[in-house]
């Protein structure tokens, strides 16, 4: 089986590159808006789009996948926060695992009623390590997934647990503070889980500056992940570009 978002973020990091996602909330955008979003994304560099939320609460995730599509050719990935996230018009999911958190449901139950809905679609499956990490207040996905975040100063429990992730074979570790999130996940975590692992790290949550995304990456992030941001400043993303 081809895995060319993997083998994408793999070759990304064999030649020390770094990359950009955006993240879209299906919830915050219109057909317009997904025009606007790709064109900007296009333009302002960025490498991947992610797509997805931890509560949904209209029903037009598929439709807004299907748009994104259409108004550019970057790719496409789901961010799921439910195994009804779904969209065969995508062209990857990151099938999350939520190793920080002792939620069965979000570690292998909702994994196994959407196995055979994601064997049909045909979209390349990423398994991902999900570790959520305390953003400084409450966030949609600690709630949503019953679950504890690790605490900010502990990267060392970040660290065997993105390395159990790895040695269950996982192929990517997601760091994520949760959107909204006061504070980002810290470059001392993302190093430490970095000198542990052999994995592309994806890191999400709080990042809105170019001085913050900049550290996440000089601490071994592979791809930073910008949503609430750049829905603020749209000129956001070109300037981490120019930066990086």
């Amino acid at each position: 089986m081809n895995n060319p978002v993997l083998q994408q973020l793999n070759a990304l990091r064999a030649e020390g590159k770094k990359a950009l996602a955006l993240l879209v909330d299906p919830d915050k955008v219109s057909g317009d808006d997904c025009i606007r979003l790709m064109e900007l994304v296009t333009e302002g560099g960025a490498d991947f789009v992610f797509v997805g939320g931890s509560l949904l609460a209209d029903d037009r995730f598929r439709e807004v996948v299907e748009q994104l599509k259409e108004a550019s050719q970057l790719p496409v990935v789901i961010f799921p926060g439910s195994n009804m996230h779904i969209a065969p018009e995508a062209d990857a999911i990151l099938l999350l695992s939520l190793i920080s958190g002792r939620n069965p449901e979000l570690l292998i139950g909702q994994h196994v009623v959407a196995a055979p809905a994601l064997k049909k679609s045909g979209l390349e499956i990423l398994p991902t390590g999900y570790i959520l990490v305390d953003g400084g207040k409450p966030t949609t996905v600690s709630y949503v997934s019953n679950t504890f975040p690790i605490p900010a100063d502990k990267p060392s429990i970040a660290a065997c647990t993105a390395l159990a992730g790895e040695q269950l074979g996982l192929k990517l570790i997601f760091l994520d503070a949760g959107s909204g999130a006061l504070n980002c996940v810290s470059p001392k975590m993302v190093a430490a889980v970095r000198e542990t692992v052999d994995l592309p790290i994806v890191v999400g949550g709080g990042i809105d500056s170019v001085d913050k995304a900049t550290a996440a990456f000089e601490a071994g992030a592979d791809v930073v992940v910008v949503g609430n941001k750049v829905e603020e400043d749209e000129s956001f993303l070109s300037e981490l570009v120019t930066a990086l």
